[in-house]
């Protein structure tokens, strides 16, 4: 939590749920990744938190934007984003969406699919392309390689093919999956994408930029290496398989840039125990996997949890939301400790939660009002 975040809180006292966001911290979060990746060309993946202070400031900072919707596409365009400073990274897509994009000015698209190549030939004709390629997820927290991607000699077809239907087979692309631990998800993937690289090359195709995507971490219970290493051991690799002839570099964090700007302000609705001699209690907030919690499914993000009593007797406790909906539990399995003196009122803070929280959040759910924020 940043002194500006504590200051609001403790002054403001706002009402929650709520997110309490400090846009200070995300600007040093993106001078932080510029510092440690300094030949890549920053897309900031707007679906983490396409707040309008964010993306306005990313903007001044010279920030570029990987949108996943047309409708991402029209706020970084309202926030002071030039068209040619957006890419279209979704590899799926609706032809209204395309013809809207490109009428717009944007002219580089993500596709894995012969069908989505088709597409973007009819309808985005002339467009940079980047064939997304599938990788290992081993070490992510939130892996996403079961949906996107295709395989390396998929790729190689695709990306003959993009030329010959009129477009310019601009890339390649890959996602280590979303909050890697490891740095040696991107090593690897590096080398499989470079084999591509030089025997496309050596087909002709003037394919001559790859998409790293994002998945770079920030601290929630765990923690984890720093950006540094991160971009160090990126660019061993990119030496090591590129040589001096190193292809332009994109890179699309979303979740390191914005995640630990935010706090999660919420009440405690109810502890109980189920049975009177149960050590484990249960704590209901007033926030849950329905209010943009979503990424507490199969306890895959676990968020560190500040409370008045911090500094007591602790226990052993799961920890649900407030919805009628069975579903909606963060955790029962991820060792959960709270203060036995925590009770009915209390306030708490989730911290690092400024990404992917606001976005999943329900339109009232059990009647709930969506999460408000607030940026500062």
């Amino acid at each position: 939590m940043t002194p500006k975040i504590a200051r609001f809180l403790a002054e403001q006292q706002p009402a929650t749920p709520c997110l309490v966001l400090d846009v200070d911290r995300v600007e040093r979060n993106f001078a932080a990744l510029r510092n440690a990746l300094p030949l890549a060309q920053i897309y900031y993946a707007v679906k983490a938190n396409p707040a309008h202070p964010i993306l306005e400031r990313l903007v001044r900072l010279g920030s570029r934007f990987d949108a996943a919707s047309f409708e991402e596409i029209e706020a970084c365009l309202a926030a002071g984003a030039v068209a040619s400073a957006i890419s279209y990274g979704n590899t799926i897509k609706k032809v209204s969406a395309i013809r809207n994009a490109y009428a717009a000015g944007v002219a580089m698209f993500a596709f894995d699919s012969r069908e989505e190549l088709e597409k973007l030939a009819r309808h985005a004709p002339g467009s940079r392309v980047y064939c997304r390629i599938r990788v290992e997820n081993h070490g992510a927290d939130w892996p996403l390689s079961r949906k996107f991607g295709t395989s390396i000699e998929s790729a190689r077809e695709l990306m003959l093919l993009a030329g010959e239907l009129g477009l310019d087979p601009y890339g390649l692309s890959f996602h280590v999956g979303s909050q890697q631990t490891t740095t040696a998800s991107y090593e690897v993937a590096i080398g499989q994408v470079a084999m591509l690289f030089t025997d496309l090359r050596d087909r002709g195709v003037k394919v001559r930029m790859v998409n790293l995507g994002g998945g770079f971490p920030t601290r929630y219970r765990d923690e984890v290496p720093g950006i540094d290493a991160f971009g160090n051991a990126i660019m061993r690799a990119m030496t090591e398989h590129f040589g001096n002839d190193l292809p332009e570099m994109v890179i699309e964090p979303g979740r390191f840039v914005v995640a630990d700007a935010g706090v999660v302000c919420a009440e405690v609705v109810l502890v109980s125990r189920r049975e009177r001699d149960d050590p484990v209690r249960w704590v209901y907030l007033d926030i849950g996997r329905f209010g943009g919690l979503a990424e507490t499914e199969g306890e895959s993000i676990r968020y560190r949890i500040t409370t008045p009593h911090d500094g007591g007797e602790t226990g052993p406790v799961a920890i649900a939301g407030p919805t009628c909906d069975g579903a909606d539990i963060m955790y029962e399995r991820s060792n959960y400790r709270l203060p036995m003196a925590l009770s009915c009122g209390d306030r708490v803070e989730l911290l690092s939660t400024g990404a992917y929280v606001t976005t999943y959040a329900s339109q009232r759910f059990n009647g709930f009002a969506p999460l408000a924020e607030h940026y500062i």
